[in-house]
């Protein structure tokens, strides 16, 4: 008899996961809180418009990971992405990752040149404004990252993020051409419906609860409660929370929300070439908007725009795991906790950042070679 396996979490990691093990032969069941599988990079529609909540393009520098998920549906590389952000107090939008060709366009170019000219080796930083103090100098600081971070993580100052391995798009200043990944992969489905044809083929054969509450978990016994009945499995990949499975046990950690806008404008398209969404490092709420024509090749005479607002995740969900010790060091806990053939995997399930679409694919990967 084959063994069962739980997924909990039908978001795309959870797909993944519940593919893998089926390829393993185990028997896999797979529950979803919510009525459709997909979690964030399901596609919606407004006004015909194709989105997802966030521009959820698959972005890797490992060829085997890019090369699994277009084995199971069409994908399109977009090699040419770039990114732009808005300073306000210079009235003009510039480059991201900031670029050194940028500088001489800037009202205070001799002030951030004499700044960049001073500048000595990266030491130790505390913190993500010591970081970038020291990277890119005061001015530049100022101008792209202060009041973006700050909004983006909602704290009262830079000095209070001091985890930052994830450093925004791998550089500080960037030179040579724009495309804003480099030697990376940044790719998107073919299909109008994007990802969606993922999760039905990924979960073909596995047990597949949707709209479905897990009431309770026994983690030591890889068991859940399900419509008041207990459940009992070989094998549990959470990609959930763990403070959720664990029941709170090390006390709640902190996330951060986001609020979603859709607005559609009278004209076929809005951003520039090549340009497929915008940073805002200003006093305004949001902090990027999305034309997300560009991901789907989706043709109208309008255009659809998506507004990020970070919120608390009361408002907006646990979205982003904040990247700070000690919540780290408290997620940590919760993950040494896990019993033996429990696992906390992807994004949520690991409480990091960085784990995006294909990092975590990449986790479950290893996994898979474990078991």
């Amino acid at each position: 008899m084959a063994k069962k396996a739980l997924v909990i979490g039908g978001g795309i990691v959870g797909c993944c996961a519940a593919h893998l093990l089926g390829r393993k032969g185990f028997a896999c069941t797979v529950v979803e809180k919510a009525p459709l599988l997909g979690g964030g990079v399901k596609t919606y529609r407004y006004g015909g418009h194709p989105f997802t909540y966030g521009p959820r393009h698959f972005l890797t520098r490992n060829e085997k990971t890019f090369a699994y998920l277009e084995s199971v549906i069409p994908m399109r590389r977009i090699p040419e992405h770039e990114f732009l952000t808005y300073v306000e107090r210079d009235g003009r939008f510039y480059h991201y990752p900031i670029h050194e060709d940028d500088i001489p366009l800037m009202p205070d170019a001799a002030q951030v040149q004499e700044e960049m000219a001073g500048r000595k080796e990266i030491r130790k930083p505390a913190n993500l404004e010591e970081y970038w103090m020291q990277a890119v100098g005061s001015t530049l600081y100022s101008k792209f990252i202060e009041n973006y971070s700050k909004k983006m993580w909602r704290v009262g100052s830079n000095r209070e993020i001091d985890e930052f391995n994830w450093s925004p798009k791998g550089v500080a200043l960037a030179s040579g051409p724009k495309a804003c990944w480099g030697s990376a992969i940044s790719a998107f489905p073919e299909s109008p419906n994007g990802y969606d044809e993922y999760f039905g083929i990924a979960t073909q054969g596995a047990d597949v609860h949707v709209g479905t509450l897990i009431e309770d978990y026994d983690l030591e016994r890889k068991s859940v409660k399900i419509g008041g009945i207990w459940h009992a499995f070989d094998l549990v990949i959470s990609t959930i929370s763990p403070e959720v499975t664990l029941k709170n046990a090390f006390g709640p950690l902190k996330w951060i929300g986001r609020k979603f806008l859709q607005i559609v404008l009278p004209m076929e398209d809005c951003f520039p070439p090549n340009v497929y969404f915008l940073y805002y490092a200003n006093e305004e709420p949001f902090t990027r908007i999305v034309e997300y024509k560009r991901f789907y090749k989706y043709r109208s005479p309008t255009t659809l725009l998506g507004l990020e607002i970070p919120v608390s995740s009361e408002e907006g969900g646990k979205l982003y795991p904040l990247p700070i010790l000690s919540e780290q060091a408290k997620a940590q806990k919760y993950l040494d906790a896990m019993p033996a053939g429990v696992f906390s995997i992807g994004r949520h399930g690991s409480y990091q950042y960085k784990l995006d679409i294909a990092p975590s694919f990449e986790q479950l990967f290893d996994l898979m070679e474990k078991i």
